[in-house]
């Protein structure tokens, strides 16, 4: 089981050995991974130091989302502006 407090979108970008990730419930929170693991893994520990910095800078934290889904897909992209 994966245990994530939110939920988290992997993005495969066109370099191989990169993969962005970002949890769509937790404004401000993002990262970078070598693998779909790797991202999992700081994902995890990435949200709980981003949870304490709200926290201590008195901002408001979302509540943990009861049924938090991992999403991997291809990097969005973004239309040219003409």
């Amino acid at each position: 089981m994966i245990d994530l407090k939110y939920s988290l979108i992997i993005e495969a970008t066109e370099d191989p050995t990169f993969f962005g990730f970002y949890s769509p419930d937790l404004e401000g929170f993002s990262g970078i991974g070598h693998s779909v693991e790797d991202c999992i893994y700081q994902a995890k520990w990435g949200m709980e130091e981003h949870i304490s910095l709200l926290k201590e800078k008195g901002f408001p934290v979302p509540e943990p989302n009861t049924n938090p889904k991992v999403t991997i897909q291809n990097e969005s992209r973004l239309e040219a502006v003409t």
